[in-house]
């Protein structure tokens, strides 16, 4: 059965899921939502998911939202890039977690606010504010990242494809990986994966 990923390219969150799917060698298709002319608030859309978010997945008969849930039920699925011992499943948890509350979640708000958002709407002082929870939690990563090849586990797993996902997008976001390493180092072995693709060849962008 070929899973359906309700999505958007410019989507940090719906690369994810699409890389995760992609990387598993999994049959999938992208199903396009026209996010910036409101297709994800739509009272169609909030059928599909009450949260007015993308992305989406239909996979084996069942509707899921919110990436992380997506990732653990691929790799279960899978048995591909999870835990070996309960001690991973609790590395990989702490550091989606920690992805979604402290870097993709800030990440995302400032690309948009740079990039998306009509310039008429933006705020320097939101950009401002935004970078520097960036810039706070792309340091913490990059420590972390010091003597290793992966996040969570000694090999990649979830935890790598969520907090990697806004990384290899190109609009300006603030972001240099010349001033990270580390991290630098590490979105070329994620990228050396065999199945890996950018986003954009994922996922249609927005309609202009």
């Amino acid at each position: 059965m070929t899973t359906k990923l309700y999505c958007f390219g410019e989507s940090g969150n719906a690369y994810k899921v699409a890389l995760m799917l992609e990387l598993c060698g999994l049959p999938w298709e992208p199903v396009h939502v026209d996010f910036f002319k409101g297709e994800a608030r739509s009272e169609d859309f909030a059928r599909l998911n009450p949260m007015k978010e993308v992305p989406v997945m239909v996979h084996d008969g069942k509707r899921y939202a919110q990436s992380g849930v997506m990732l653990d039920v691929l790799s279960r699925d899978t048995g591909k890039f999870g835990p070996k011992t309960e001690d991973d499943r609790l590395e990989i948890l702490r550091w989606t977690l920690w992805d979604n509350h402290k870097l993709s979640a800030q990440i995302g708000s400032l690309r948009f606010q740079m990039n998306f958002l009509p310039e008429k709407y933006r705020s320097e002082d939101v950009i401002k504010f935004l970078n520097g929870r960036c810039q706070v939690a792309l340091g913490i990563l990059e420590s972390h990242l010091y003597g290793r090849d992966w996040i969570a586990t000694d090999a990649p797993t979830t935890a790598d494809f969520s907090c990697c996902s806004y990384l290899y997008y190109p609009e300006d976001f603030r972001f240099a990986r010349t001033d990270f390493p580390n991290i630098d180092a590490w979105l070329e072995r994620i990228s050396a994966l065999p199945g890996w693709k950018h986003p954009y060849d994922l996922m249609e962008r927005a309609k202009t």
